[in-house]
């Protein structure tokens, strides 16, 4: 049997094409300074973004028209017009993935951004983060967001505290005679690596 010819092949992948899936890209800047500059913070996220989108061509990946830019909004709260409008998408089945440059261009709250993955997930749609390689379409990306949370540095006040009475306790009895206690190191010593 003979090899298919390039006209079959090409009919064959068209035969086979993926479904479209609309992508609505949502961007945030918090303050609005330098929003009135030719090119902003909102339009590098939206570039990002856009070329996400265009390398998944080939999965069915299409833009969506709407643009769901907040400049100068805070993420300190899930009211935002563009935000709102981006859910409102999601919900009549106008998009099928929501994208973002990164998670804290949504929110930077733990439990707000749960109530949205929530949200996307009901409105059978999928989350994108394109520089942390978020994608809750596949169980790696379920599995890339459920870590990304545990991985922040902590900023409690317990990391910060002096060292523990248990760092700074007095030598064991009979290491100051055999000379132990002098090269012990103590807890806020920085040991360089080579």
């Amino acid at each position: 049997m003979a090899p298919p010819t390039a006209a079959e092949v090409v009919a064959t992948d068209r035969a086979v094409t993926k479904p479209r899936l609309r992508c609505a890209v949502c961007t945030r800047k918090s303050t609005d300074a330098g929003l009135d500059q030719g090119f902003d913070s909102l339009d590098a996220q939206r570039e990002a973004c856009e070329a996400h989108v265009a390398c998944q061509r080939h999965e069915g990946w299409v833009l969506a028209k709407a643009r769901d830019d907040d400049g100068g909004v805070s993420c300190g709260t899930l009211e935002r017009p563009a935000l709102i409008r981006l859910l409102d998408e999601m919900e009549a089945g106008r998009a099928g993935r929501v994208v973002v440059c990164k998670i804290d261009r949504l929110t930077r709250s733990l439990a707000d951004f749960a109530k949205l993955v929530e949200h996307v997930d009901v409105a059978g749609c999928a989350f994108v983060s394109v520089t942390q390689g978020v994608d809750t379409a596949s169980a790696m990306g379920w599995l890339t967001l459920n870590v990304l949370p545990s991985s922040r540095p902590s900023t409690s006040s317990s990391a910060r505290s002096p060292p523990s009475a248990s760092a700074t306790r007095s030598p064991p009895p009979g290491a100051r005679a055999s000379g132990r206690a002098a090269r012990r190191r103590s807890a806020t010593t920085r040991i360089p690596i080579l």
